[in-house]
């Protein structure tokens, strides 16, 4: 099987689902004749125009506004942001407006949305350029969020979310853009809400979202010469969530721990670990373990922000004392 970077591969989903579908169109800063900052969708302009591939102005507010509308009167937009950082920018009309428009209009209105933007420090953009707030999106009632792991779940989740009726938040680690994995070149989708078990184990369950997946699973490795059996799993999305698959897991392995590159403070690991203590109490030996980054404005030094996101060592050793039975509480 051939392999692409993330960046293709999501450059590719769009693609196929624009030829695909009349009604899909691309809208955002620098889209089009740039292919954003990070040249993901670079060569889409050429083959589909300005009528399909649009260049926004500085205005997140406005352009989110008229997908908003655009999705509820037929379109299909994918609205591109340049960083998730700007999320906070448009929370009026992705949350207020496109997550509730099925809902107050008894089912009569959909919203077919895909916003796709970034996530992930340690790429030297401090503060306002590095955040992973996938969290605050999970916490609205009709919105999905998506996080993929590779190129392969970037391209199947990337075409599920342009398919959906819902209103799908996708996001994508900027540092994983140059990492390529094996993407089929047949058609193929991934369903939203079914993880992906990326290496079974017996001994302890590491669930890492978006990059720390990768994190999970070098510390897998890690563990393994060590005689300790790690399971890995990739949710792929965090809402919805598939409960039964992390379930499953700590039920079997007795130990957890999630991982998560947003704040540690009322995040995914909070919710996730939270889920599993409830419905599998019974079954574990120990607390689930969250791991996610310092409730801090992410540092611009380097020396200092590589600090604040968790490292495949970091799990490794938490992982280490959980095996050994000593009692460990989230920092």
């Amino acid at each position: 099987m051939r392999e692409i970077t993330l960046s293709q591969a999501v450059n590719e989903a769009i693609a196929e689902e624009m030829r695909r579908d009349a009604s899909v169109f691309l809208m955002g800063e620098d889209v089009a004749e740039a292919g954003t900052p990070f040249k993901v969708l670079s060569g889409l302009v050429e083959e589909f125009g300005t009528e399909r591939v649009i260049d926004t102005p500085i205005s997140e507010p406005g352009f989110v506004g008229l997908a908003v509308g655009a999705a509820m009167t037929g379109a299909r937009p994918i609205v591109d942001l340049m960083f998730g950082d700007f999320i906070y920018l448009v929370m009026d009309q992705l949350c207020n407006q496109a997550a509730k428009q099925h809902y107050m209009s008894g089912g009569k209105l959909t919203v077919p949305m895909v916003l796709r933007t970034n996530m992930g420090a340690t790429r030297r953009s401090a503060a306002q350029h590095s955040q992973s707030l996938q969290a605050l999106v999970a916490h609205i009632p009709g919105l999905k969020v998506a996080m993929p792991s590779s190129a392969y779940e970037a391209k199947g989740l990337m075409k599920t979310a342009i398919r959906d009726n819902n209103p799908v938040v996708l996001f994508e680690d900027k540092l994983m853009y140059q990492d390529k994995a094996p993407v089929p070149e047949e058609e193929y989708l991934i369903p939203f809400g079914v993880a992906n078990i990326k290496r079974e184990g017996t001994d302890i369950t590491l669930i890492g979202t978006s990059s720390m997946v990768q994190v999970a699973e070098k510390a897998a490795e890690i563990l393994a010469l060590e005689g300790i059996s790690a399971e890995v799993i990739d949710p792929r999305t965090i809402v919805p969530l598939d409960e039964a698959t992390l379930l499953e897991s700590v039920k079997k392995t007795s130990r957890a721990i999630v991982i998560d590159e947003g704040h540690q403070s009322y995040g995914v690991t909070a919710e996730i670990a939270s889920r599993l203590n409830e419905k599998a109490f019974y079954h574990l030996d120990a607390p689930v373990l969250r791991m996610g980054a310092m409730d801090v404005p992410v540092p611009f030094s380097p020396a200092l922000e590589d600090l604040t996101v968790p490292t495949p060592e970091q799990v490794a050793a938490n992982a280490r004392k959980l095996c050994a039975g000593e009692l460990i509480h989230a920092a």
